[in-house]
């Protein structure tokens, strides 16, 4: 006969961490068969300046195990809310007591916004059983996909520029640091989901501690002045990722986000690195995904982005 332990619920700690990881690895191993999370990338969570552990997180333990965990958060302007929602599969008591506690705190955090919003993604075959998220309300607003290429020693040889195009690394520039932020809030105004934020907020949000800024790049034409960046990131154990490749509107279509992922290629192959992934919005309308796709990348995983209506009586 199985044993049924009863579920407990507390708030999560900087102490939890490693057990908060160990939960996602076992949760990216089901659904992309390999594990991916870094302990850095819990540690940023849980530490970012916009969260208040004590009411923005949850932990849910059965039989003294850590079977699941949500955390959310309110640093993307008024009435929408961003929430993570981990569980492992067959732990459906767990499952719903957290999306209670999360859309409750949520609905609290965007009270008196108009057409608030709580998003949620997952992998678009999660271990959360998702008639739990239907029956509730929440649907499908956006598909995306994490692509990664494999990175060989012959990559390593530098690509050719567009005509008048240099590139230069913002490594301990702060006027450079700027003006990639800058680049980042022009170059994806119009993406789906993109989030104006002014430069302190956008360091919180990328996590910029960790970020290595000599693998960031400003590219410039001389009759143009800056007109695209790549922001990458060296810090994941799995791969070498590309965060953003961004060009200015005016100047797309001339090769130069080609030159870009041309250059993120060189850049790892040299630096040793066997993968490197970055994740594109499937509607995106530059076409990005078509780009990525010509250049050798294929799909890693695919993320739903899944919302929810937060009207103020549930």
């Amino acid at each position: 006969m199985r044993e049924t332990y009863p579920l407990t619920v507390r708030p999560a700690g900087p102490g939890d961490a490693s057990d908060i990881c160990a939960l996602l690895n076992a949760v990216d191993v089901i659904e992309i068969g390999r594990p991916e999370t870094d302990l850095g990338t819990v540690e940023a969570d849980l530490n970012h300046p916009d969260i208040d552990l004590a009411t923005d997180s949850w932990l849910a333990f059965q039989g003294g195990r850590l079977v699941a965990y949500t955390l959310v958060w309110a640093d993307s302007g008024p009435g929408r809310v961003d929430c993570d929602h981990y569980v492992l599969p067959g732990h459906t008591e767990a499952a719903v007591r957290l999306l209670e506690l999360m859309e409750n705190r949520a609905r609290a955090m965007a009270a008196g916004a108009e057409q608030a919003r709580l998003r949620l993604q997952l992998n678009v075959k999660p271990t959360l059983d998702l008639a739990l998220l239907t029956v509730r309300g929440y649907r499908t607003v956006r598909r995306y996909q994490a692509m990664t290429r494999h990175l060989t020693p012959a990559d390593a040889a530098a690509p050719a520029a567009p005509a008048g195009l240099t590139l230069r690394h913002c490594g301990d520039d702060e006027a450079d640091r700027r003006r990639a932020h800058a680049l980042v809030e022009e170059t994806f105004a119009d993406h789906f989901g993109h989030v104006e934020r002014a430069y302190e907020p956008w360091l919180d949000h990328i996590d910029a501690r960790a970020l290595d800024w000599s693998v960031v790049w400003i590219a410039s034409l001389p009759a143009h002045g800056d007109v695209g960046v790549l922001l990458t990131r060296d810090d994941r154990t799995s791969m070498a990722w590309i965060s953003h490749i961004g060009v200015a509107k005016a100047l797309r279509g001339r090769g130069i986000g080609a030159y870009l992922l041309r250059h993120g290629f060189a850049v790892y192959a040299a630096r040793g690195r066997d993968t490197l992934g970055l994740g594109v919005d499937t509607h995106n309308e530059t076409g990005a995904l078509a780009l990525y796709e010509a250049h050798g990348m294929g799909l890693h995983y695919a993320v739903d982005t899944w919302e929810l209506p937060l009207h103020s009586q549930g």
